[in-house]
């Protein structure tokens, strides 16, 4: 995400919250939790955005190593 973005960001965190407050105000249980939803998405991106460096170089991203295990059944061939 572009730092250049947080601002934009930030507001739409706080309307989350007063779009959570209004639907528990008026008893709409599934809107909250959407809301929810979307709230904790936004909360997340703003977290990412505060560990990523400003100095615009790329970083580096741990993709973990992938696990093989022998349970897998053999590749059959078509011949």
């Amino acid at each position: 995400m572009d730092p250049r973005q947080k601002p934009r960001l930030i507001e739409i965190i706080q309307n989350l919250r007063e779009r959570i407050r209004e639907a528990r105000a008026n008893g709409w249980l599934g809107e909250v939790e959407g809301l929810r939803v979307s709230f904790d998405a936004a909360m997340a991106k703003l977290k990412s955005l505060k560990n990523t460096p400003t100095d615009g170089r790329p970083q580096l991203v741990d993709l973990g190593m992938p696990v093989f295990t022998d349970d897998a059944p053999p590749l059959q061939s078509d011949e």
